[in-house]
């Protein structure tokens, strides 16, 4: 009998080691991951339903610009983005709305001038669908690429985030949120021309990828890396004019209006100058505050990826510039809560931060509906919950940066490098020591 249990004990373990080899589904997190971003999915998909006929969708809380901008965008008239009609997005955007709308004429949907109300409402719907499967395998490759992170199961993080039920389906930034994923995939695997591709392209979809290359160049400064640095560079470059440079040959004007937008707008809804603006406080150029806050927050971040005792993980390095970014820019859509999700698995994978983040974010996804119906709109009386939605939304996002801050300078306490780990997702960062001269800095400042 004694020595049964020890005997029983090495078969179990040695059969559940070798079902977990194959990819049995209890061990396996690629068939956990993709399950439960299908059944998120599916909870967003039914969140959709009140919005599918004609109907007032902000109390509902299931606004899509996909439809909205099918109509005013003049894709209903089979009016090319940019070229005929101007849109308010990078090109990359702008193609896949366009090759949304030459599926839908695949599919034998009609978008041209002259049709009647219900022809143009039941190709609307199916420009809609074709958008929502379009984003799932969008999402799908987001998955994917976190699956083939040094810690697969944070994926599921993602799959299950609450971000995915509510803004999925917003807008189209799953596109660069994938794409970015790729780039930091790329990178992890010391692929530096691929990083590069996937981030121009990405920076082709959505500004915001762009912000990624001050990490990088920090950490490559602190290692003296420099030759996969510029090879990123350039084929960030390179990919990002191919995709443009045909758009603003065709038509500059066309071009320029996503920036000539951007530029000239105020305060918008969801940051504190729209809120700052509701409460009678004047800010008098929003853009040339908002650029040197980032300035200064750019800094900063610089400073404590350089000066840190221990050299800091990139994903920490580029949740902190992106963070940086949604807390001081002129607006904060819901669906760029798809932005930051991603990082913050990468940065600090941990449940409770995870948590607090979908808390913070869910509140402000219900007061910006709310706002929009009316309820909270300036003078209804409660126009000040939606001011605090605003803040408590600025106010998790601060703190997840501060503890992303205090993982950087504590690194013992950082999840990520339990086990003797250094960045396993930071390619050639990984056990990369620092270069002389930082290393001289660094035992000085230790020092005093």
């Amino acid at each position: 009998m004694s020595n049964t249990a020890p005997a029983l004990s090495t078969f179990l373990g040695g059969a559940i080691g070798r079902h977990a080899r194959r990819g049995g589904i209890w061990f396996n997190p690629t068939a956990w991951a993709f399950l439960t971003l299908t059944v998120s999915w599916l909870v967003l998909m039914l969140r959709q339903l009140p919005c599918i006929p004609a109907g007032d969708k902000f109390p509902r809380m299931c606004y899509s610009d996909i439809t909205v901008l099918y109509y005013w965008r003049g894709l209903k008239d089979g009016q090319v983005p940019y070229l005929d009609s101007d849109v308010e997005y990078p090109v990359l955007t702008g193609a896949f709305m366009e090759f949304s709308r030459r599926i839908l004429l695949m599919l034998g949907g009609q978008s041209r001038p002259g049709l009647s109300g219900d022809e143009v409402t039941q190709a609307a719907g199916l420009y809609f669908g074709i958008n929502a499967v379009l984003l799932f395998a969008l999402f799908g490759v987001l998955i994917w690429a976190h699956l083939k992170m040094h810690r697969p199961w944070d994926a599921m993080m993602i799959a299950a985030a609450p971000a995915i039920w509510t803004t999925g389906l917003i807008n189209w930034d799953a596109l660069v949120v994938a794409l970015t994923s790729l780039a930091l995939l790329a990178w992890a695997r010391k692929k530096p021309v691929w990083a590069g591709v996937w981030l121009g392209l990405g920076i082709a979809a959505k500004l915001y990828p762009v912000l990624l290359l001050v990490p990088l160049a920090v950490l490559c400064v602190r290692t003296g890396k420099w030759r996969p640095f510029f090879i990123t560079v350039g084929a960030t470059v390179a990919s990002w004019v191919a995709v443009n440079l045909p758009v603003y040959l065709a038509t500059p004007e066309g071009w320029m209006g996503f920036w000539t937008f951007n530029v000239d707008r105020g305060g918008d809804l969801g940051s504190i100058w729209y809120v700052l603006g509701m409460a009678q406080v004047d800010v008098p150029d929003v853009s040339k505050l908002v650029a040197a806050l980032m300035v200064a927050g750019t800094l900063a971040i610089c400073g404590m990826l350089l000066l840190a005792p221990r050299r800091p993980r990139l994903a920490q390095g580029v949740f902190l510039m992106v963070a940086l970014f949604l807390m001081v820019n002129k607006v904060y859509s819901p669906q760029y809560v798809l932005w930051l999700l991603p990082l913050l698995v990468l940065a600090r994978p941990r449940w409770l931060d995870w948590s607090i983040f979908a808390v913070g974010e869910a509140i402000y996804f219900v007061a910006i509906w709310a706002h929009l119906d009316g309820t909270l709109a300036m003078g209804s009386g409660q126009e000040r919950l939606y001011w605090w939605a605003v803040y408590v939304r600025i106010g998790v996002q601060l703190w997840l940066c501060g503890r992303v801050v205090h993982d950087m300078f504590t690194p013992r306490r950082d999840i990520v490098r339990a086990g003797g780990l250094d960045d396993p997702d930071g390619g050639i960062f990984d056990q990369a020591p620092d270069t002389p001269w930082v290393a001289r800095l660094n035992q000085r400042l230790a020092v005093r």
